[in-house]
């Protein structure tokens, strides 16, 4: 090949490099919730389809990446070391200048090719890696349509050698930070002097939500207010006048078989009728449960309180005023001043 031809093949090369570094990078650097808004487009639509097969997307950049070099040294680095020969055997003996030659041709081929093949791809990738990836998301689909079976099979021969190692292979990045990653974080923030430190507190307590069980937040002298399981609507009505809790549970001795909202009372046509034809299925939580479940069990029953159980034996109510303390402690120490 002329010089021309190797130049422009060298630039093709060199770019196709460039690309699947980008696309490699951008991918491990890019939010999943930001490449979640950009969804309405074909392009976007296709990052996060590629950012869900993470470990095939990886192996098809790699091979990628292992095909442009094989591919430098076999046109460029030859044809480089032929252009050096001439130049270098008028002063030295062939012998020489052919080892020379050899080991400039690499060095400039390598320069190439880490500069502006890897080096330059990679650091634009880390500072826009969603542009970048919604950018290359479309071409790096119809290169993995290509080479998927290819990719299939080498992904499984690796992802076999990680399972004979003793891991477990993912095909996705947690992107995500743990509470400790995060508690460390706040406490560094408040050490700087970066985050106010009446915040502290609460926020290092919300990041415990997972760790705390529902027995550390339950009130230990609770007053429930409660009717038998053959009580009228209006016994529901006259306990609620006293107590002033909207919610009364129906209980069949020591077990709590319902809960009857007071608001549900109000428009009963007779009020002789039993409470229970009113009362909805009590949410039942476990003593050592993790508090951020147990809150989210509430909040998908869509109501305010559950029952708590500790080896079957009912031991209290669990509502959110009992939650909310335990995770804006300083908020709630502030309203109180201020009331």
């Amino acid at each position: 090949m002329n010089g021309w031809t190797v130049t422009i093949w060298t630039v093709v090369i060199i770019a196709l490099s460039a690309f699947f570094v980008a696309a490699e990078f951008a991918l491990m650097a890019a939010k999943q919730h930001r490449l979640e808004r950009r969804a309405s487009t074909a392009a976007g639509r296709a990052a996060l389809k590629n950012s869900a097969e993470l470990t095939l997307v990886l192996a098809g950049a790699q091979l990628g990446i292992t095909i442009c070099t094989l591919a430098l040294g076999a046109i460029t680095k030859p044809a480089v070391h032929h252009a050096l020969m001439p130049l270098l055997e008028s002063g030295m003996p062939t012998a020489v200048a052919d080892v020379v030659a050899f080991v400039l041709a690499l060095i400039i081929v390598t320069f190439l090719h880490l500069v502006i093949g890897e080096m330059a791809p990679k650091s634009w990738a880390i500072a826009h890696p969603e542009d970048s990836s919604v950018l290359l998301a479309l071409p790096l689909r119809g290169y993995m349509w290509l080479t998927r079976p290819v990719l299939k099979a080498m992904n499984a021969a690796a992802n076999w050698l990680v399972r004979r190692a003793g891991a477990e292979p993912v095909n996705e990045l947690d992107h995500g930070q743990d509470a400790a990653g995060l508690r460390a974080l706040v406490e560094h923030s408040a050490n700087v002097g970066a985050l106010d430190s009446r915040y502290t507190g609460s926020l290092e307590q919300v990041l415990t939500l997972r760790d705390t069980k529902v027995r550390e937040v339950l009130p230990e002298h609770q007053v429930l207010s409660e009717v038998p399981v053959d009580a009228t609507i209006a016994d529901v009505q006259e306990v609620t006048r006293y107590s002033r809790h909207l919610r009364v549970l129906v209980r069949d001795g020591a077990r709590t078989v319902g809960v009857v909202h007071v608001r549900d009372t109000l428009n009963a046509a007779d009020l002789s009728a039993p409470a229970l034809t009113l009362a909805r299925t009590p949410v039942v939580v476990s003593a050592d449960m993790g508090l951020g479940t147990a809150v989210s069990m509430i909040r998908q029953e869509r109501t305010q309180l559950a029952i708590v159980v500790d080896e079957d034996r009912e031991v209290g109510v669990l509502t959110f005023e009992d939650v909310l303390p335990s995770l804006m402690p300083s908020a709630m120490l502030r309203a109180e001043e201020a009331a």
